[in-house]
């Protein structure tokens, strides 16, 4: 790869986009950050995008088109890497906007911390008039993710960072690549940076416009549903929160506490014992496991305790209560809603 004075790559994958994507390449234009290049990987559509991208490029030689026959997302980002110059790449999606000083916000955060590997930030989602509850709820969540400690914290409960935030240091992203696992290429991407040890940063702005569309493939798409979300959660924790043991300790037994359990029992983890708050299951026992109340736990044999509870709200005050035993996050217990 030959030395290059540009600061960023913006690796860029689009299929079919001709309707978003002027908009996109527009915003890319408007950074304040002016060292940059987007490599456009047009994945084999059939529509006007590659033709947009190409007048982009023909008008700024920033914009550097890639065709490839249609493959899929982790082909066209894989194709990418390779086509990135800079020693830091930024992810993109060709139906989103990027705020001004997004690679500028995001460049600094990396400068100032080199122990970083990476870096999001937050994100405002539109349009909103549309928005349901469910969706305002996770933008609050995804926006209250403001630091490396809190990413890693959060990294069971769902993918931590929205994919097209994503600021990462090239050489590290062309020694992972992107896999296709049968489940979120972007989740798999953090959870590998995450148990390796690496450090994921956050730069607390509203820096990425995310399109909330029902074609968008996090919403659309088989890999991305919540089945394969629990199974790509439950990999790595028996991976590595759950590597040297076969039992552990599940707090919580609603639908998530149950579809946990049957994706980590693929990997050979049962529960010891579950810990739940409502009083008619005290004293049950489900799958050999002892129901158990959450003040028994100082009683209970130490093993990892793996909190399955959906709502930031129990999961702040489960956090509160294991905090005031000694329980230490991530190194005693995970959240994984």
């Amino acid at each position: 790869m030959q030395a290059t004075s540009t600061r960023v790559s913006i690796l860029l994958p689009a299929y079919n986009a001709e309707r978003t994507l002027p908009a996109t390449l527009r915003s890319i234009l408007r950074q304040t950050e002016p060292s940059w290049e987007c490599v456009i990987v047009d994945d084999g559509s059939s529509d006007a995008t590659v033709a947009c991208a190409r007048t982009f490029a023909q008008r700024d030689a920033r914009f550097v088109v890639v065709s490839v026959p249609h493959g899929g997302l982790v082909a066209a980002l894989n194709t990418g890497i390779e086509h990135c110059r800079a020693a830091i790449v930024a992810r993109m999606d060709a139906d989103d906007l990027m705020r001004r000083r997004r690679l500028e916000a995001q460049l600094q955060l990396l400068d100032a911390e080199p122990r970083l590997v990476a870096a999001g930030c937050h994100v405002r989602l539109f349009p909103r008039a549309p928005l349901r509850d469910g969706l305002r709820a996770y933008e609050r969540w995804l926006n209250s993710i403001d630091s490396a400690r809190r990413v890693r914290q959060e990294a069971y409960v769902e993918c931590p960072i929205v994919h097209p935030t994503l600021m990462i240091r090239r050489d590290v992203l062309a020694e992972l690549r992107y896999r296709d696992c049968g489940w979120p290429e972007d989740y798999d991407l953090i959870l590998r940076l995450i148990t390796r040890g690496d450090d994921v940063g956050v730069v607390p702005q509203r820096l990425l416009c995310w399109r909330n569309s029902p074609h968008r493939l996090t919403w659309s798409g088989e890999q991305y549903g919540l089945d394969r979300l629990t199974a790509c959660k439950a990999a790595f924790l028996a991976a590595r929160f759950l590597a040297g043991t076969d039992t552990y300790i599940l707090w919580g037994f609603g639908d998530t506490g149950r579809a946990l359990r049957r994706a980590l029992q693929q990997h050979g983890k049962q529960p010891s014992h579950v810990v739940e708050v409502h009083p008619g299951r005290l004293g049950n026992v489900i799958h050999g496991a002892p129901v158990v109340g959450y003040e028994q736990l100082p009683q209970l044999p130490r093993r990892p305790l793996v909190v399955s509870v959906a709502g930031e709200g129990p999961r702040r005050q489960i956090r509160e209560a294991l905090a005031a035993m000694g329980f230490r996050e991530t190194q005693h217990f995970v959240c994984a809603a």
